[in-house]
């Protein structure tokens, strides 16, 4: 079965309350068994728009990894996210 896998690319704008909802979304991250393999980091934009935080998470499966976007555990992180920035999320099945 393909991992899933969920990749962010954020603009943080409050960095105390982005903090608090990634304390927050570390709940939904171990329910659905995820694993962060990118946070952050040193990063070149190569092509395109790009931005300085960029996050990728594994999960055992697309479905895991759709669990964990559409939890209620992430909604609860999402709330303190609000006014810290700006973030595109996608949830992609890998290979």
């Amino acid at each position: 079965m393909p991992k899933g896998y969920v990749i962010a690319h954020a603009v943080v704008t409050d960095a105390e309350k982005w903090g608090q909802y990634v304390a927050k979304s570390k709940i939904a991250i171990d329910k659905f068994e995820g694993k962060p393999i990118v946070r952050g980091g040193k990063c070149e934009t190569i092509e395109g728009n790009g931005v300085a935080r960029n996050v990728v998470l594994e999960f055992p499966s697309y479905e895991h990894a759709i669990g964990y976007a559409k939890s209620p555990e992430y909604a609860a992180a999402k709330a303190l996210r609000q006014g810290a920035g700006t973030i595109d999320i996608v949830v992609v099945e890998g290979v």
